[in-house]
């Protein structure tokens, strides 16, 4: 087939720069990590982007990382990619009985709640111990909301929730000029978390959306600078009030 043999291409040329290339001889599961991790903000990104073409050199960048992983695993004598490709079929077989066995299971959310019950048979002591500690808190509030979502822990519906918003937003405004920093912080934190949740319910993603208007901000600004540059000025030179005059200049040319 196309695709083993594409797969076993890639295997290759694994062995090959292991053997032979200095830089990748000298890589532990260590150095890698941090790459790892940058090369998965730039599939992010790309997909924020909706730009294939980027999408598919990302993916092609993440899949070498995965086969770079497991050949490290081999020479240590842990696992190899037949163990790596074998564990995943396996836990996916198994976590869709409504698929491979009996169990029914009629809607999406009807499957997100067989998968959290499935996780907790083969040993996790909590729904919310699959979320990794380490992911960017926008989209740790995401999935831990979701992942409560499955035991019955969610509101009935979207105004509820905008009440919560707003009940949250209230009392922020109550502490913002008290100087307490902490609680400051902890208000924040809550009117944050709660709008992740809003997100949820709106079925839009609060992470992709904050990025979106981040680059559109960037553009704009970006923008703003150079009408600036073209009339001989910085923004350092200009009024808040000219300046603001020069980001509705490029706010009506993106329309």
């Amino acid at each position: 087939m196309e695709k083993t043999a594409t797969f076993d291409r890639l295997l290759k040329i694994m062995d090959d720069l292991r053997e032979k290339c200095p830089w990748d001889k000298k890589q532990t599961i260590q150095t890698l990590r941090q790459l790892t991790i940058e090369e998965t903000y730039e599939l992010a990104d790309a997909i924020t982007d909706e730009d294939w073409k980027s999408i598919k050199e990302e993916l092609g960048d993440i899949m070498l990382h995965m086969v770079f992983y497991a050949k490290i695993a081999s020479e240590q004598q842990q696992f190899d990619i037949n163990d790596v490709i074998n564990g995943v079929c396996e836990k996916l077989i198994r976590r869709h009985p409504h698929i491979y066995g009996d169990v029914k299971a009629e809607t999406e959310e009807q499957v997100k709640q067989n998968w959290e019950k499935l996780k907790l048979k083969e040993g996790k002591k909590s729904v919310l111990s699959g979320v990794p500690q380490s992911l960017p808190a926008l989209v740790k509030a995401m999935r831990l909301q979701e992942k409560a979502k499955q035991t019955g822990f969610e509101w009935d519906n979207t105004q509820q929730v905008w009440d919560k918003v707003k009940e949250e937003i209230g009392e922020l405004e109550e502490v913002a000029n008290t100087g307490n920093k902490d609680a400051i912080e902890d208000e924040f934190g809550d009117v944050m978390f709660s709008l992740v949740n809003y997100s949820r319910f709106l079925e839009i993603d609060a992470e992709n959306a904050l990025e979106r208007t981040n680059k559109k901000f960037q553009r704009r600004f970006q923008a703003m600078e150079q009408l600036a540059l073209d009339k001989g000025q910085t923004l350092n030179d200009l009024s808040l009030v000219e300046m603001d005059a020069l980001w509705n200049q490029v706010k009506a040319t993106e329309k």
